[in-house]
């Protein structure tokens, strides 16, 4: 991996967010922040970010609020709050007018965003996400809630949790299940505890539920969407919004399961 200081990055009164940007790349051309997912981190972005950056691209990345090693306030798990945190965070990282990477929930953040503020952002691309639309599938949050919810995995150890992300996993590289157990923090007595609280993660998903993306469609940039599912890369190329629309044959972790792969496109599409 290329080398990523770590930054501290203030984004509102007593909050900061964690993030890294890859040393070296020049300031022009294009740039790129990467947006983790729900209850993830910016390290699962690291094998991206190392391609990005090796074609010689600014490339940053950071932890949500409440996320990895970000700081974790009791409040300001809405959109308007999250997408608040990352203009303040491209303003700390001196991008200017990046393209936003997303993937999942990270990826209706970066459509949220250019809808909010299409003069900072150069481009859209979400991973699995960005039309995320959860009332279509759970008109109750209820029945959203009671699916969605994560599961409770505070106080399993270590091993045990690693074995499980590659049984669920086995084509992962052993960085990427590295990469993903750091969602969690190792505690003293060798048991892991997601570093977004359950609370906090229901906060965020009902923001989710609540987020309407086709009245954000189209958001006066490139969009790329890249889906893990043929079916759903069909509704979007149906959605007649001017989007590019890829499909990758693989799992909703697209970023972490074929990088490579998302990177060339990513490239493609907006380097």
């Amino acid at each position: 991996m290329a080398p990523v200081p770590n930054r501290r990055l203030p984004v509102a009164e007593g909050v900061s967010l964690h993030g890294f940007e890859w040393d070296g790349a020049p300031s022009g051309g294009t740039s790129f922040l990467l947006v983790h997912g729900l209850s993830s981190n910016c390290r699962t972005f690291e094998a991206v970010g190392d391609r990005l950056h090796a074609a010689g691209h600014r490339v940053a990345s950071v932890d949500l609020r409440g996320h990895g090693l970000s700081d974790k306030p009791d409040d300001g798990y809405d959109f308007a709050t999250l997408t608040s945190d990352l203009l303040t965070a491209m303003a700390a990282l001196q991008l200017e007018r990046p393209v936003v990477v997303g993937q999942s929930t990270g990826g209706n953040l970066a459509v949220e965003l250019a809808h909010r503020a299409s003069s900072r952002v150069a481009g859209v691309v979400g991973i699995d996400g960005g039309i995320l639309d959860l009332q279509r599938r759970w008109p109750r949050w209820d029945d959203c809630e009671a699916a969605l919810a994560p599961p409770e995995i505070e106080g399993t150890p270590v091993a045990r949790f690693e074995a499980m992300i590659r049984r669920q996993h086995p084509s992962w590289s052993d960085w990427g299940v590295a990469a993903t157990m750091a969602n969690c923090e190792v505690r003293a007595d060798g048991t892991v505890r997601p570093w977004l609280s359950r609370d906090r993660h229901m906060r965020i998903l009902r923001a989710l539920w609540e987020h309407r993306p086709m009245e954000r469609l189209p958001v006066g940039v490139p969009t790329t969407l890249l889906f893990a599912a043929r079916a759903e890369a069909d509704r979007a190329r149906s959605l007649e919004r001017g989007l590019r629309v890829e499909w990758l044959d693989g799992d909703h972790d697209l970023h972490v399961q074929q990088p490579d792969r998302v990177a060339d496109l990513i490239r493609d599409s907006h380097g």
